[in-house]
């Protein structure tokens, strides 16, 4: 921690820019429309981004309108339009370089992902203390993190991703913020020290499955063996045909 001498320390359990929920909304459009647009989709009504995305078309309009993205409702909306001016929400006029830390299964698994250049996301390289990975014949090098000021300058990359284990989180933490990363994403389950104008989310995947055992173990289940007995009622029912032209 000594890198950070004249710097109010904090510890960032979660990010210092929280995100409105109309704008994670706006997020979840986005992917849609993407998708719909890889399946030859042109144009879209507010009620079918609703129904994909399983919110109400009145609040679709309403963040549309927050955001100043206008369309024409009644012919629909042009679905390239929308994915060009949600991109200008989220800058997307331009390239964002990042990079990996950690070229583990996580990192690797990121690092691999082609869907982030359809969102701007350019990642311009990865590191790892494992020399072996340094001889990795991959799309996107594999760098000694001694190399890490250099590439954050090259690339003027602002944000970065780190998918180390828990132990050299922080320090890896340190070595980036030196550099000059301003943003990062902690998929390390620790929570980081950073100076206060720094922006840190934090992604650790075992709270969110634990998350979801949690609340699934709240209910009922569906897959009891008191569900799956027949009931004898049934047997005794003729079967039901539905083949075509049956009265």
């Amino acid at each position: 921690m000594g890198i950070y001498l004249n710097e109010h320390i904090v510890v960032k359990k979660n990010t210092k820019c929280p995100i409105k929920r109309s704008l994670r909304r706006i997020l979840l459009y986005r992917g849609t429309l993407l998708r719909l647009q890889d399946l030859g989709v042109e144009r879209v009504y507010s009620y079918t981004l609703g129904k994909e995305t399983g919110i109400q078309p009145e609040q679709v309009r309403k963040d549309f309108s927050e955001y100043r993205i206008k369309g024409n409702q009644r012919g629909g909306y042009d679905v390239a339009h929308l994915i060009q001016e949600m991109g200008k929400i989220f800058f997307h006029d331009r390239m964002q370089n990042i990079v990996i830390v950690g070229r583990g299964n996580i990192g690797a698994s990121l690092a691999n992902y082609s869907r982030f250049i359809q969102r701007q996301i350019n990642i311009v390289a990865t590191f790892d203390i494992d020399p072996a990975k340094h001889r990795l014949r991959t799309e996107i090098p594999v760098y000694d993190m001694d190399r890490l000021q250099e590439i954050v300058e090259r690339f003027e990359v602002r944000s970065a991703i780190i998918a180390v284990p828990d132990l050299a989180a922080q320090t890896v933490c340190d070595q980036l913020v030196e550099a000059g990363i301003e943003g990062i994403i902690n998929f390390a389950p620790i929570i980081l020290k950073v100076p206060d104008y720094i922006i840190v989310n934090n992604v650790n995947l075992s709270d969110e499955i634990e998350s979801v055992i949690y609340c699934v173990m709240q209910q009922p289940s569906r897959n009891s063996p008191a569900d799956r007995t027949p009931d004898p009622a049934r047997k005794k029912q003729k079967p039901i045909h539905t083949s075509v032209g049956n009265d």
